[in-house]
């Protein structure tokens, strides 16, 4: 037994932003590591950055103890399970599921591979991809309690702090919390910056009072630079999946009867952004909203 309790072999499937970056860490780490991805680029960009890459489930599924789930869909997720049930795939104990998905898909993935002896947790993560970089993220951890003591340490190599929220399910649910508030103080960030340049002051000036005021907050630290700038790239969250995020969001509020009329607002004002061709842009893109609908 070694002192990462028995587990010893991680895989990482999907390598984008905030795959990429888990699997860089992990590598630094005491533990192996392999990412998996169907795009050959992201693949290559692993490898480049000293992580073992493949394009075979069948390979990742041998190679892992514990495997981590970053994935953009559902309907990703339900594929990686599918494979999982209908492959003998007997070295994987534990899936860490970091997607922002519909709790239903979860429960059902999580029953599902429950038949076969393979625990699935939900721990989404909070942070945006460069903070996922940073290994400055938080994850909401939900499910199995023993799993999650198992996996405490792979968790830590990638993040700041980690919350254990009981019951699976809750971390989906605080992280569709935190990230109501994400919406409502993005679009926040970007009035304050408009308003400020409208008003000609400096705005370097401006954006060194506002973030250490009251006021401030972590999205305006990280956004609002980009939006003085009018620069979204690189997208450290695209507008495109981020309109996912809000759907879910959505979801959460109508079923609890909840009014939520500041998320309600920001939410027809996000819509917006495809309209603009934004969908490839960080969300700090948003500011090109506001400013569209402002006077000259």
């Amino acid at each position: 037994m070694n002192s990462k309790n028995n587990i010893h072999s991680i895989g990482v499937i999907g390598l984008g932003i905030i795959g990429s970056a888990l699997s860089k860490h992990i590598n630094l780490s005491d533990f192996q590591v392999m990412g998996f991805d169907i795009d050959d680029l992201k693949i290559q960009a692993a490898i480049d950055n000293g992580v073992e890459a493949t394009k075979e489930l069948a390979i990742i599924t041998e190679f892992s103890e514990v495997l981590i789930t970053c994935l953009p869909s559902n309907k990703s997720l339900n594929d990686t399970v599918d494979y999982l049930m209908d492959n003998n795939c007997d070295s994987v104990k534990i899936i860490i599921d970091t997607s922002t998905l519909s709790l239903d898909c979860k429960v059902r993935n999580k029953d599902a591979l429950n038949k076969i002896g393979i625990t699935l947790l939900d721990c989404p993560i909070s942070g945006t991809g460069k903070q996922a970089e940073d290994a400055d993220i938080v994850i909401y951890a939900s499910g199995n309690e023993s799993s999650y003591e198992t996996i405490l340490p792979l968790i830590r190599s990638f993040s700041k702090e980690c919350f254990y929220l009981g019951d699976f399910g809750n971390g989906t649910k605080a992280k569709l919390i935190a990230n109501l508030l994400v919406a409502i103080h993005n679009v926040a960030s970007a009035e304050a910056i408009l308003l400020g340049k409208k008003t000609g002051i400096e705005m370097e000036t401006l954006f060194k009072v506002l973030s250490s005021g009251a006021g401030s907050s972590k999205i305006f630290e990280l956004r609002a630079p980009m939006m003085i700038e009018q620069e979204y790239q690189p997208a450290t969250m695209k507008m495109s999946v981020w309109e996912k995020d809000l759907d879910l969001i959505k979801e959460l509020v109508d079923s609890h009867g909840t009014d939520a009329p500041l998320f309600n607002l920001t939410n027809e004002l996000y819509k917006k952004a495809r309209d603009l061709g934004l969908d490839d842009e960080d969300t700090a893109s948003i500011y090109e909203i506001l400013n569209a609908n402002s006077s000259p």
